[in-house]
C-alpha cells in the first residue's frame, strides 16, 4: 500500500452555501498519491485539491 502524500495548505477557497471549509491556511494535510491537479507557478510546485480528497489534517 502506498504511503499518503503530505503537504502544507497555502490557500483555501470560500467553500459554498452548503459547506464551510474545515481546512485553513498553514495546516499540514495528508492526501492520496493521485489526488488533485499539479500546478507550476513562478517556479514553485503546487497541488490543487478538493477538501473531500484530504485524508487527514495533522
Amino acid at each position: 500500500k502506498e504511503k499518503p502524500q503530505q503537504g502544507k495548505v497555502v490557500a483555501v477557497g470560500k467553500g459554498n452555501k452548503d459547506h464551510d471549509m474545515t481546512v485553513k491556511v498553514g495546516d499540514t494535510v495528508l492526501y492520496g498519491k493521485y489526488s488533485g491537479t499539479e500546478l507550476k507557478l513562478d517556479g514553485s510546485d503546487y497541488l490543487i485539491i478538493r477538501e473531500e480528497d484530504i485524508l487527514a489534517i495533522i
